[in-house]
């Protein structure tokens, strides 16, 4: 009787040391937190609203071209097909684009000039997050020195030159041509590109970025090169 007290009790103080062991584990790795400040997750929460209310605009207007389509398909179906690749062709950047807009332009600070730096170019993360930012703020068609911004636009630096769609920035002033939907519309994005912290981020790579005032008439070029598809193929 005695030696079965004694292992029941054995393996109480077993499970209960295991326990013990556990709790202390968990309260020694407590699980990472959130440190982000208010300011931060507003901004956060700001830029997933933007992306859900793009894509619902996305679907609406997807929808309203499938009804289009169906409707022009009755009466003629080359007529509905043309006019839907001409759309895709304007969407894919394959056509020039005129409208209200904005110009940016950044070329090297003269202090830094006047003290013998050679700024030769401008850095591609800097350029990307001014055109995410420029996106986010209403931008619909984006050229930077003519050079058209797709969906498959590549900017990296090659040998300490940045490139565009293969093309060098390695020249002063570098232009950025943006088109939004509406001449508030780039009112509103002037507005807010007043404030923009990476415009203070190519200060400290001594360049200089000025915003024109909204212009009703903005030009943006045509994507020249072929577009490379390499992940889809024609259904049967």
């Amino acid at each position: 009787m005695n030696q079965k007290v004694k292992m029941s009790f054995t393996i109480i103080t077993v499970i209960i040391g295991f326990m013990l062991a556990t709790q202390f584990e968990t309260v020694k790795k407590p699980k990472e937190r959130d440190t982000r400040d208010i300011w931060e997750l507003r901004d956060a929460l700001l830029k997933e609203q933007k992306l859900h209310s793009t894509l619902l605009t996305e679907i609406r207007s997807n929808d309203e071209r499938l009804e289009k389509y169906k409707t022009k398909m009755k009466d003629s179906k080359e007529t509905a097909l043309n006019e839907t690749l001409q759309e895709l062709k304007e969407e894919a950047g394959e056509t020039n684009v005129m409208g209200p807009g904005v110009q940016i332009t950044i070329v090297p600070v003269k202090e830094a000039e006047l003290m013998g730096e050679e700024i030769d170019t401008v850095s591609p993360d800097l350029l990307k997050r001014l055109l995410n930012e420029l996106n986010m703020y209403g931008a619909k068609n984006i050229s930077i020195n003519n050079e058209r911004i797709i969906n498959t636009t590549v900017i990296r630096d090659i040998n300490g030159t940045t490139k565009v769609n293969g093309h060098s920035l390695n020249k002063f002033p570098v232009t950025l041509n943006i088109i939004t939907q509406d001449f508030h519309s780039a009112q509103k994005l002037f507005n807010q590109m007043q404030f923009s912290s990476t415009i203070d981020e190519f200060f400290v790579d001594n360049l200089k970025v000025s915003i024109s005032k909204p212009k009703k008439v903005i030009h943006v070029s045509a994507f020249d090169d072929p577009i490379i598809i390499r992940y889809m193929q024609s259904a049967k």
